[in-house]
């Protein structure tokens, strides 16, 4: 027996709070696929979703980041203690992005670390917003200037940004360097800002036409809906995850 998975929409408008400890979830942007015009064309903006540390407050927006010493361990852990931008949404949307943090109190140099979950432009075109902040982009880690540094990021091993916060490789839409970032204890669960793992949710007979890797694709949706109580998707409303018992052969 396995137990049956639906999934249902998250009701409400971003920017959509969900609040946890030691971290909160806010949507700020939800992202978009819609068709135009003829030619297949489809006008699109991805997701943007913010991680905030509860610890964070207005007095240490201000402060000096620590000089970043030791590997890359140690500098996630750091570029975590701030707001954590989960994409940005391509450069048409920068006056929508600079708004939304700013109704949250976020300044764009506040932000000290930008996932990237891959590299579409609908997803990192603003970028440049941040130059103070850490970058994780697919599974390049650069420090501010520009200084990279291994992590050894894969399917089998995340990467650990504090307690209940992780980076999981889930490889697939953009080919096998896609992310997805992991928050545990929230008041809804466990949330997965999924990029283009899901589109949006419903999309089980779509997303396979917008898929460098349906094979690891499939198994990144698997891992995502094994785990997650809401999921962030690429282009659409957040959705929960709701796991029906299962029911005993006669």
């Amino acid at each position: 027996m396995s137990a049956a998975v639906r999934t249902e929409p998250l009701r409400g408008e971003p920017p959509l709070l969900v609040r946890g400890h030691p971290y909160s979830v806010v949507v700020l942007l939800q992202g978009y696929a819609e068709p135009e015009g003829v030619d297949d064309a489809v006008r699109a903006d991805g997701s943007v979703t913010l991680v905030l540390p509860q610890a964070w407050g207005s007095a240490s927006s201000h402060q000096e980041s620590p000089p970043h010493s030791g590997g890359a361990k140690t500098a996630l852990e750091e570029a975590a203690r701030g707001p954590i931008l989960v994409d940005t949404g391509g450069p048409w949307a920068r006056e929508a992005l600079l708004g939304a943090l700013a109704g949250q109190g976020v300044a764009p140099g506040d932000v000290t670390l930008v996932v990237g979950t891959h590299g579409h432009s609908d997803h990192i075109g603003n970028l440049g917003l941040f130059p103070g902040a850490a970058l994780l982009v697919s599974h390049d880690f650069c420090l501010p200037g520009g200084r990279y540094l291994p992590h050894g990021l894969g399917e089998e091993r995340p990467l650990q940004l504090g307690p209940g916060l992780e980076v999981w490789a889930t490889p697939g839409h953009g080919g096998q360097r896609d992310v997805s970032v992991v928050v545990a204890g929230t008041a809804l669960g466990t949330v997965v800002v999924a990029g283009d793992v899901f589109e949006r949710s419903g999309d089980e007979d779509s997303w396979q036409a917008l898929s460098e890797d349906r094979v690891a694709q499939e198994r990144s949706r698997k891992r995502v809906l094994g785990t997650a109580d809401v999921v962030v998707p690429g282009h659409g409303a957040p959705f929960r995850v709701v796991r029906e018992a299962p029911q005993p052969r006669n």
